[in-house]
């Protein structure tokens, strides 16, 4: 490496580092993050506690999970171009407020509709935090090294939330199933006394336009619907009818949507943003990645619990090695970045996910937890290498101003991925295990079902590393004076 080469490298090293303030608004921000996936982590592992304790049918229990994913996926595009329009400190400290007193509330449900209730309510809180607090790192850290080394490290705080989310919830869960609801209110508590300190103050001077209501309510009927389609396909015999028309009517209404963005003066979604290819190409691999990763874990644990009889809490323990991209994001992921650029790296995650998923097509009933760990340390390097650098790939290049809806875009995906990948998976276990009874027919159902993340993750990788073309510049609706002034060099790791 050349006297130059080395200078740039430690330069941009420099130029990542974090002040006090930096790290004390990261905090809070990634404790938001890990909140939201220890909370639905928590959740899947008390679900049995609940409907012993409620009594609750099965289509009941699905719907508790249902109607977080709903809220949170319904809201998620209104939730950052609110972030946008009304200011993102605002968003982040009210729906934090809400999702800590609903996530309360549903400790001491003692009816199935309360649950249901509080899971929804909670689930849009994250729809509206979630892109509030990503807007939040993508302006105020400068674009380039500082923002792409707080995205990883944010990313992280997510991923570790989900994992040691499976751990605590099983201890949680083991002393009262309520306590995986009262648990988040003890963070939500401290962060929201730290948000009022570190979070910087929304700017009262640029008129950022107004909220476009009609879209806003055709876009979240269309999430809504086409969240609660996706979700019903777990289930490929029963409601079919149900099923198709949510889809369709899903589907209808997004059209509807494009169409009222083409014609409206202040759109919710500007749908120029879509003339970057590399926006457009990361949310179709966050689609695909999600599906994969979030699929892949759930055929996991039906495997480790129901084949092999492992406790909700053994199978916290063994999943969290999964964790490992919790050391690898902040450490490692910014190195390789900077060295080989956003995609090669995220294309790198993706190979490690296949991987990972196709490793136990050769599983056996008595497979020892040594011969799974090459696999669970695989996902954990693919959730390292891919979400932060996906979220570099989103929203680089796109204005400060429509940051909050860049996010809500990307963060969408990954719910639609998600629910996709999981509704998936279990509609392929079902179908493949058909009327077959036993623990060698659930195996061979399990392996055929691991073929829909092996398959996501591959195609997320081809998405990914698809030959490029020249990188289209998103201009903002109203560049503000200062927004003429010489523009900051685009940097190299996102247009390698």
């Amino acid at each position: 490496m050349t006297d130059g080469t080395t200078s740039r490298h430690e330069s941009a090293r420099a130029a990542a580092r974090f002040t006090l303030r930096d790290w004390g608004l990261l905090l809070v921000l990634c404790g938001a993050i890990f909140l939201e996936g220890s909370d639905i982590a928590m959740l899947s592992v008390a679900l049995p506690g609940i409907r012993a304790d409620l009594g609750l049918a099965t289509g009941e229990l699905g719907g508790v999970v249902t109607a977080y994913v709903v809220g949170y996926g319904g809201f998620m595009l209104l939730g950052g171009r609110a972030a946008d329009l009304y200011g993102r400190r605002r968003m982040f400290v009210l729906w934090l407020l809400v999702f800590l007193v609903f996530s309360g509330l549903g400790g001491f449900a003692t009816d199935g509709w309360m649950l249901l209730l509080s899971r929804f309510v909670t689930g849009v809180a994250a729809g509206f935090l979630t892109p509030a607090g990503m807007s939040l790192i993508t302006t105020s850290f400068a674009e380039g090294p500082r923002r792409n080394r707080a995205l990883v490290v944010y990313g992280a705080a997510g991923a570790a939330g989900f994992s040691l989310g499976l751990v605590v919830g099983g201890l949680l869960a083991a002393i009262h199933w309520r306590w995986v609801f009262f648990a988040p209110v003890l963070l939500a508590v401290v962060l929201l006394a730290l948000a009022l300190v570190t979070v910087p103050r929304d700017p009262t001077t640029r008129d950022r336009g107004a909220l476009d209501v009609l879209g806003a309510v055709l876009a979240t009927s269309a999430m809504v619907l086409l969240a609660v389609g996706i979700v019903r396909l777990e289930h490929p015999v029963e409601g079919v009818a149900w099923t198709v028309g949510a889809l369709a009517g899903g589907a209808a209404l997004l059209t509807a949507f494009v169409a009222r963005q083409r014609r409206a003066p202040h759109p919710l979604l500007p749908l120029r943003l879509f003339r970057s290819t590399e926006l457009v190409r990361a949310n179709v691999t966050a689609v695909l990645f999600a599906g994969g990763f979030y699929g892949f874990q759930v055929l996991l644990t039906l495997y480790l619990q129901e084949l092999r009889g492992w406790t909700p809490l053994q199978t916290g323990l063994a999943m969290l090695l999964m964790a490992i991209d919790v050391v690898l994001a902040p450490v490692l992921t910014p190195r390789l970045v900077e060295r080989f650029g956003v995609p090669r790296v995220i294309v790198g995650g993706l190979v490690a996910g296949t991987l990972a998923a196709a490793w136990f097509l050769a599983s056996g009933l008595d497979w020892t937890y040594a011969l799974m760990v090459p696999s669970l340390a695989l996902v954990g390097v693919a959730f390292a290498l891919v979400y932060g650098p996906i979220a570099i790939a989103a929203t680089t290049g796109v204005s400060d101003a429509e940051q909050g809806v860049a996010g809500g875009v990307l963060n969408t995906s990954f719910q639609l991925g998600a629910a996709i990948g999981i509704s998936a998976a279990t509609a392929v276990s079902v179908v493949a295990l058909g009327d077959g009874t036993g623990r060698e027919a659930g195996l061979a159902a399990f392996h055929t079902a691991l073929w829909v993340p092996v398959v996501a993750f591959a195609l997320a990788a081809v998405a990914m590393g698809a030959p490029r073309r020249r990188r289209a510049v998103v201009e903002p609706a109203a560049p503000a004076a200062a927004d003429t002034a010489t523009p900051a060099p685009e940097p190299a790791s996102a247009a390698r």
